[in-house]
């Protein structure tokens, strides 16, 4: 952007040439203040650049000495403090010639103070411009509303002609549609009094009488408050939307202490309190609630409550709503609590030919279990796309300097009046600033040749080291699971009672106990690591941190997955099971579960008494700093468990939202209380889209092919569930596309595409290529505007640069040109007679 140059009459000032400040134009509206001030002094109307231009090159350089002579008697006092007076900047010279000022006072982006005649006229002119415009577009929409004339000409204007001009702006408004005067007197810079006036001159002008306040009729009075009844009543709606929103208010007061990256976290946070929050209306409204109202008949016996299975989820809950043993394969019928059996008929499908379940609605269990899993996956994957490419779109725009002053004056809310409100916007504006001139002040260290081959070599071993951690805990996960899978079969072989139920139970949270162990203690090991590489950046460093956790949430996530889907689905009699299904949402259900204990162990042992032990022990005032990719990837990893366990457990989002509800007032707390805010102030511009993109790709992607895995290749429990007698769980849905077919109804035509879309794996690598593909060219738009954005802004400082040359070699032409004009005068008076 181009430089602000002052060109001051009373002192010259120093150019500041390092950061754009609006401060650096006080001068310059002191100079035009004075200027405008001169013209209005002057004996005859008009401007100065009329008088100039009657003015011999003798006066005018006369007056130009004069002038400068007063403005060095003036700015003696200012003008102290400067080496000997003199400024290197031609710019900065003390007298200016007329040439020079007439430019100056002509320059559109120059023209301080708009006199009321000047809008009008401005505004007099576009509106005759759209009049003849109105033909081919009515439209004033594209007209630009920044527009700002010359003060030459307009800034001396007679009384006559300001309102002459004001009664033909009149005259153009009254011609204008409703939409497009509203419009044009919104953008005219003028008071709420003087657009009042003219609002009620074009009335007046269009009725052809006067008409005052008391004449208005009582229908138009009732039409007015109805209106503003109306737009009052929308108003308060959009701001009670507005305080819906969960913790906003704390949200504010984290941002303001702690940054934009503390502040990533807890917006993640609540992105998937909300994806929780849709899973749960959408499984608890089509399977939970009609099972419920619809239970299934038990033959067992009824499991009494002990309060093992809260940590478990086994024993009571096993027979429940909760996971996916105690959902039936009957046709639900409306206006009875019993159930339609299913029917087998030739073709080996299951059909309802109980004649009372064909006259009533009915509600197959089995088809609602199949859809509702692929349809809330579906609309979850397009939500996190859609989530995804506007995240880019708000994290790739511009980010420099200039974005400091914009937020230096023009971040403040005029409108926040409460004292605790002020406070927080103060603090956050302040944290703000701090991380913008945090990245205006980086500059990259040049470093030798042997500093950064020992950089490298450091670095090197620090992956080593963490992918070698990685490996050897994934392998522990494994062999640990065979193990348990191993002492498992070998129970079930001897078949002897050596444990009791409910230390049968109790062993079952070995296998989480230990996970949850690992993902406790190595991301404190990959914080070591990270310390002795000695990142000059903050963000790099948690950008590593996030990447080696992600590794290693991963593989613990893979191997477990392999140990529930590859070998306790295929063999469940082996260890003894009915239902595999419920035995693997119980699994997820006890991983989930002892995830948040292990959390809260943390926020305690590395938060709180770290604090204490640092200031007790220590005698240090620090406290640590939040974690932020440790944290996020809980997070990450809690979801992606929630995610494999829908299918397993419907209500396991619901787990999932008291987790996330607990966590957040957990961490704000612990926050509050034992953390300081980092050291280094840093803009996390980009946290939230690597957030979302990690959600997508590794977590939803890996849990959407397992869940499809399960549902097309592996044979459900032939004694319980919905999808008992089945070989596969799609072929439910195959079944009711048969039944569609056979019965010739008006759906054929979708289990045609149904058939192609589920069958043929072509069409879903299609549509995922699909999203891939807009993704990139979002990105890539994106990264293009970035682009034009930065050319555009070179353009401008060079065009700033152009102004500056062009004024310099105007006043050195009139220098060249003064000698002469002198030496002329000194003839002249020469010649003059004594």
């Amino acid at each position: 952007m181009a430089r602000n140059i002052t060109f001051d009459f009373i002192t010259p000032r120093r150019l500041e040439t390092t950061m754009e400040s609006p401060l650096d134009e006080d001068g310059l509206h002191d100079s035009f203040s004075q200027l405008i001030e001169e013209q209005s002094h002057s004996l005859a109307p008009g401007t100065v650049a009329l008088e100039m231009e009657d003015l011999t090159d003798e006066q005018r350089d006369r007056l130009t000495y004069l002038r400068g002579a007063a403005v060095e008697g003036r700015g003696q006092g200012r003008g102290r403090g400067r080496e000997d007076g003199r400024v290197t900047d031609p710019l900065m010279e003390g007298r200016w010639s007329s040439d020079t000022l007439r430019v100056l006072s002509s320059m559109p982006s120059r023209t301080i103070g708009r006199s009321r005649g000047a809008i009008i006229s401005q505004y007099y002119n576009r509106t005759m411009q759209l009049r003849r415009r109105r033909q081919t577009r009515p439209s004033i929409r594209d007209l630009s509303r920044s527009a700002r004339p010359s003060i030459r000409g307009y800034g001396m204007s007679d009384v006559c002609e300001e309102e002459s001009k004001k009664d033909q702006l009149v005259n153009n408004l009254q011609n204008l549609s409703l939409s497009d005067r509203i419009r044009m007197l919104r953008a005219m810079p003028l008071s709420v009094a003087e657009k009042s006036e003219l609002r009620r001159r074009v009335h007046n002008f269009k009725e052809g009488r006067p008409i005052t306040s008391g004449q208005i009729s009582c229908f138009s009075r009732l039409k007015y408050y109805f209106i503003i009844a109306l737009r009052q009543g929308w108003y308060s709606w959009l701001s009670f939307l507005h305080a819906l929103q969960p913790w906003h208010v704390a949200l504010k007061r984290v941002s303001g202490r702690f940054g934009t990256g503390v502040l990533s976290y807890f917006d993640f946070l609540r992105t998937l309190l909300l994806f929780n929050v849709f899973l749960f209306l959408v499984y608890g409204c089509f399977l939970v609630i009609p099972q419920a109202i619809h239970p299934p008949s038990t033959h067992g016996t009824t499991l009494l409550f002990t309060g093992l299975e809260l940590l478990t989820g086994a024993g009571f809950f096993s027979d429940t709503v909760m996971f996916y043993g105690h959902y039936s394969n009957d046709t639900l019928s409306s206006g009875s609590s019993s159930s339609c059996p299913p029917a087998h008929n030739d073709t080996g499908h299951n059909d309802t030919g109980h004649p009372a379940c064909t006259q009533r609605l009915s509600y197959n269990m089995p088809l609602a279990y199949f859809f509702t899993i692929g349809v809330s996956f579906f609309i979850t994957c397009i939500i996190l796309v859609y989530s995804m490419s506007k995240s880019f779109g708000r994290s790739f725009h511009i980010s420099n300097s200039h974005g400091l002053a914009a937020k230096v004056f023009s971040s403040w809310d005029f409108k926040v009046i409460k004292r605790s409100s002020v406070k927080l916007q103060s603090e956050n504006i302040c944290t703000q600033l701090k991380e913008l001139l945090s990245e205006v002040s980086r500059r990259e260290k040049r470093k030798d040749l042997v500093h950064r081959l020992w950089r490298l070599a450091v670095h090197a071993m620090a992956w080593v080291m963490c992918l070698g951690s990685t490996v050897g805990c994934a392998f522990a996960v494994y062999q640990f699971s065979e193990h348990m899978h191993q002492a498992q079969e070998q129970r079930v072989l001897d078949r002897a009672q050596v444990l009791s139920p409910q230390e049968q139970e109790a062993s079952l949270l070995a296998l989480p106990v230990v996970v949850s162990s690992f993902n406790l203690l190595l991301p404190g090991f990959f914080n070591t690591v990270g310390w002795m590489e000695e990142y000059d950046s903050i963000s790099v460093r948690t950008y590593v941190a996030i990447f080696r956790n992600l590794l290693f949430k991963v593989s613990l996530l893979g191997v477990l997955c392999y140990h529930w889907l590859g070998r306790i689905a295929p063999e469940p009699d082996a260890l003894g099971l009915q239902c595999w299904e419920s035995f693997v949402g119980q699994e997820l259900y006890r991983f989930l579960l002892m995830d948040f204990i292990f959390i809260l162990m943390d926020t305690f042992f590395g938060e709180f008494l770290w604090k204490l032990f640092s200031q007790k022990a220590l005698k240090r005032k620090r406290k640590p700093e939040f974690d932020i990719a440790r944290n996020v990837l809980e997070l990450i990893y809690g979801q992606t468990l929630a995610w494999l366990g829908v299918l397993f457990s419907p209500l396991l989002p619901a787990v999932q939202i008291v987790k996330l509800l607990l966590l957040f007032y957990i961490k704000k707390a612990s926050l509050m209380l034992n953390c300081q805010a980092p050291r280094r102030a840093w803009r996390a511009s980009q946290m939230s889209t690597v957030f979302i993109t990690l959600l997508c790709f590794p977590s939803f992607l890996g849990a959407a092919v397992s869940v499809a895995y399960t549902m097309w290749m592996l044979r459900p429990s032939g004694a319980c569930g919905p999808f008992r007698g089945l070989t596969t769980m799609f072929q439910a849905g195959k079944q009711w596309m048969q039944q569609v077919e056979e019965r010739g109804s008006n759906l054929s035509w979708l289990t045609g595409v149904l058939s192609s879309l589920l069958e043929k794996p072509l069409f879903l690598f299609i549509a995922a290529g699909v999203f891939l593909m807009v993704i990139y060219f979002h990105t890539q738009v994106l990264d293009g505007q970035r682009k034009v954005i930065s050319l555009l802004q070179e353009q401008i400082e060079n065009e700033g640069e152009d102004k500056k040359f062009l004024i310099t070699r105007l006043q050195n032409l009139h220098e060249q040109r003064r000698p002469f004009s002198v030496h002329r005068r000194t003839e002249r008076v020469k010649e003059e007679p004594a």
